[in-house]
């Protein structure tokens, strides 16, 4: 997974800053470029060669049900930030998960335009270019806490509830602000709803070795490899965190 999404980097800054070919999808809300299209061709090629009896599922390959079938799962998103990437911004990054009977198990980040390398193992902690991730819960106790809050995400909270935290702007790549919270940058990040598994999956190994979780709004871990690869409205926190963060929303039935 490392070499692949090296590899993927290369086709990545081959094309950064020199005018790739750009199409909108989802009823032009969503870019695509051309190494997005190039990234995931290889991406495929490599790590489906390597395992070819692991499932994939790709924000750019058409989804089927045969990944549902597999134990071990391959989620990759070619560039997550794909807006920043084509406005020649850094925020981006080459995301590979791998998820095991709905699990993620490994993750890779690559965001060249940053210098950057995340990687971790369900066991092996989690590293930057190198260097290991703390785990366990931050000493921040007198700090208003860094949460990074959508503004969708901010509508259904209590009036005010949010005026003991530092609101922080969350960046164009959803996996660079999960990985944010792994690190420790960000006490917490709130996902709006229709974040896809694509997004998330390689972010996720680096949450869970430094202590961090993903959980919808009912705190219940976020699981993979689902028919749906979309979901609701999502929380990246620490463990001791979650149950505070989620209390500043709304139940679902409004109250």
């Amino acid at each position: 997974m490392l070499e692949a999404s090296r590899l993927a980097s290369d086709i990545a800054m081959s094309h950064f800053r020199q005018d790739p070919e750009v199409w909108f999808k989802n009823g032009g809300r969503s870019p695509v470029s051309e190494a997005d299209i190039a990234i995931d061709d290889l991406l495929k090629k490599l790590l489906l060669e390597a395992r070819p009896d692991y499932g994939w599922l790709s924000e750019e390959a058409e989804d089927t049900e045969h990944r549902l079938a597999h134990r071990r799962v391959f989620i990759v998103d070619p560039i997550d930030g794909t807006r920043a990437y084509v406005a020649g911004r850094p925020d981006w990054c080459v995301s590979v998960g791998l998820v095991e009977d709905g699990r993620p198990v490994a993750g890779v980040l690559a965001a060249p335009a940053r210098g950057e390398i995340w990687r971790a193992c369900a066991g092996g902690g989690a590293f930057l270019n190198d260097v290991r991730l703390a785990a366990g819960e931050p000493e921040r106790p007198e700090a208003p806490l860094r949460v990074a809050i959508p503004d969708m995400v901010a509508s259904q909270m209590h009036p005010g509830a949010d005026a003991g935290l530092k609101k922080v702007a969350g960046g164009p790549s959803l996996a660079l602000r999960v990985a944010a919270v792994a690190r420790g940058e960000l006490d917490g990040v709130f996902v709006r709803p229709q974040a896809s598994e694509w997004d998330l999956a390689a972010a996720d190994t680096l949450l869970a070795e430094t202590g961090h979780v993903l959980v919808d709004r009912t705190g219940a871990r976020m699981l993979y490899n689902e028919p749906d690869p979309s979901r609701g409205l999502l929380l990246a926190a620490s463990r001791g965190q979650v149950p505070g963060l989620l209390a500043l929303l709304h139940s679902s039935d409004g109250h």
